[in-house]
């Protein structure tokens, strides 16, 4: 168990890593060069939508629906999935989804796996897990492959080695893969695909996560744009998701919509390259798919978002990364920074959730409160207003230190007495704004001067 010294050094540490990423020119050049292809693509792919707020509210609107109505939604997905063969296991939280896992791999004398890309199972430590249990896990996403060779987490919940150049994968391929160096962008990812070609075939389990849960027919949608995650899920005998419960859309035909939505505000296309529905294991007219699948289906503080009416529109998020991609924060100081599974504002919101608000409500306060974030949301999510109820929410739980509860207190004791606010004059009051601030707001800022007479004193008003 942490103690509170661990939890305010997390703080700390982020405050730390955020300056050094902020000024890092060469981190800044690469993760706005990639970030920009992205944003010129995106403006074409929005051009599809005869009325694309119309497609935002509308998309809104069923994911509204199905989180309103979740408890049902999820109850006649498993009972349509488990129709086919399929298997249902519910995990509360971590520990109880990586129970599920070793159950499976110790049945099946599982010693490898390949795992098609999957925040879900990122948030599990699905990687370290496995190695901990002496199984090999590879990576089959590029992006994945190329962090997991690096021995880093992803960079970007859409693209994982979104902060290395092609000299740096390069470099990397050279000094892991002992292949010759080359800058040519093909020769690396054909190096990739070729390793991973073996490993699909000689893998025991698949696992992918999913981008939607499909109630009415059971089935688990998943996109891509690589391909890997069909090969992830049909050369193994076992296939395994594992998706978090607030993924769930109610019916197939929703696709229609989503599907695109989720496309453009990501990468900018029309739609994803590979869009695959899994209703669960191969059946008996059918040529080729696994012989058994599982769903887990993971809460991990899902339904205490759910349980409040204030913040439940957060789970409505479809994972696009948009709000990565607009935000002048996650620009400034990159996906690492952040330290939790999911970064950005839509992390900022649900993160402290997941993970405990004690230790990571300071990440509700790492955001400029643009609306930048809200404005692109696919599904039209008030994230900087989310975050303004998590900053509220770990005041209320007492989650500030002395200094900062002391602060406020002499600011709202002054704000409520003019003779207190008028006291010391401009001398004392610039003097303690040195000495308080100079260290902080003021490191790489022009400290304000406060004026010699105050605007009361010079409406002509007496003070009390």
């Amino acid at each position: 168990m942490e103690t509170k010294v661990e939890k305010e050094s997390k703080a700390e540490e982020f405050i730390l890593e955020s300056e050094r990423k902020a000024f890092d020119l060469e981190h800044r050049r690469k993760i706005n060069f990639n970030i920009g292809k992205y944003n010129d693509a995106v403006k074409n792919g929005t051009s599809q939508f005869v009325n694309h707020e119309l497609g935002r509210k509308r998309a809104s609107y069923l994911k509204s629906t199905a989180i309103e109505n979740l408890d049902k939604y999820l109850l006649e997905f498993e009972a349509n999935f488990t129709k086919r063969g399929g298997k249902v296991l519910w995990a509360n939280n971590v520990k109880e989804a990586q129970s599920h896992l070793l159950k499976i791999f110790k049945e099946k004398k599982a010693e490898s796996v390949v795992k098609a890309k999957s925040m879900t199972t990122e948030e599990i430590h699905f990687n370290e897990f496995l190695t901990e249990h002496g199984i090999k896990s590879h990576e089959t996403d590029l992006g994945e492959y190329i962090v997991q060779l690096a021995g880093q987490k992803p960079y970007h919940i859409v693209t994982p080695a979104m902060h290395m150049s092609k000299k740096d994968i390069s470099d990397l391929f050279v000094e892991k893969l002992h292949i010759p160096y080359t800058d040519d962008a093909r020769e690396l990812t054909l190096t990739a695909r070729n390793i991973l070609r073996e490993k699909y075939l000689s893998a025991d389990i698949g696992v992918s996560g999913g981008n939607f849960i499909i109630a009415d027919i059971g089935g688990i949608a998943v996109t891509e744009n690589e391909g890997n995650a069909r090969l992830s899920t049909t050369f193994p005998k076992t296939h395994i998701a594992i998706v978090g419960i607030e993924k769930m859309i109610p019916s197939m035909e929703d696709l229609g919509l989503f599907w695109p939505m989720l496309a453009h505000s990501g990468t900018g296309q029309l739609v994803t390259v590979y869009n695959t529905i899994f209703t669960g294991p191969r059946q008996p007219s059918e040529t080729d798919g696994p012989e058994e699948m599982y769903v887990i289906l993971l809460d991990n503080g899902r339904t205490h978002i759910l349980a409040d009416p204030d913040k439940r529109q957060a789970l409505n998020c479809i994972r696009c990364g948009a709000c990565l991609n607009i935000c002048p924060v996650y620009k400034n100081i990159g996906g690492h920074t952040y330290k939790s599974t999911y970064s950005g504002p839509i992390g900022s919101v649900i993160t402290p959730h997941y993970d405990g608000m004690e230790k990571f409500k300071h990440l509700s306060y790492a955001s400029s409160l643009c609306g930048a974030c809200t404005s692109v949301c696919p599904v039209k999510i008030d994230i900087h207003n989310l975050l303004l109820l998590n900053r509220n929410q770990s005041v209320k739980e007492g989650h500030v230190t002395k200094t900062e509860r002391f602060g406020f207190d002499v600011w709202k004791r002054a704000m409520k007495n003019r003779s207190l606010m008028n006291m010391g004059g401009s001398f004392i009051k610039n003097l303690a704004l040195k000495l308080l601030f100079s260290k902080t707001w003021g490191k790489r800022r022009t400290l304000p001067k406060v004026a010699s007479k105050s605007f009361n004193e010079l409406w002509g008003y007496k003070t009390k």
